[in-house]
């Protein structure tokens, strides 16, 4: 799947937004899962602080490089098939996807309008899909270039 200029626009730009508030974005992405998916708390074993430092990094690479699809397979089959070690499933990725809107939505205001949430919907759905994909691959291996 190939995103439009125009969906790596909307969410490049208005992640430039939520970056600058990342501490409170990532305490409120992962209260947000939790509350709806209490049972995925036991696959965070870590400092929810660096986990959270990290979630933000990782999302901030992965929406740098949106239009170097060259660049973010790769990344992406490593983050899936990492994830699967760690015990996530397919279905994780609904509920994860559902906490990152409603973490755009709270930290955008306003800005969070029909176009953006439908940006970062086509985008958390082929980002997903990748690394779905990579998680069943050996070593994630298998992944395709385009999100």
């Amino acid at each position: 799947m190939t995103l439009s200029p125009d969906t790596v626009a909307h969410v490049q730009h208005t992640w430039a937004d939520v970056a600058a508030i990342a501490p409170e974005a990532a305490s409120l992405f992962y209260h947000k899962l939790f509350d709806a998916a209490p049972h995925l708390r036991p696959l965070f074993r870590g400092d929810m602080e660096v986990q959270g430092r990290k979630l933000m990094d990782m999302i901030g690479v992965t929406v740098a490089t949106l239009d170097r699809p060259a660049t973010l397979g790769p990344v992406l089959a490593k983050l899936g098939w990492r994830h699967g070690e760690y015990g996530v499933e397919p279905d994780h990725y609904g509920l994860v996807g559902a906490a990152l809107l409603a973490t755009l939505a709270a930290g955008l205001g306003e800005a969070f309008t029909d176009t953006v949430e439908a940006a970062w919907t086509e985008v958390y759905g082929a980002l997903a899909d990748a690394m779905i994909t990579a998680a069943g691959a050996p070593n994630g291996a298998a992944v395709a270039t385009s999100p």
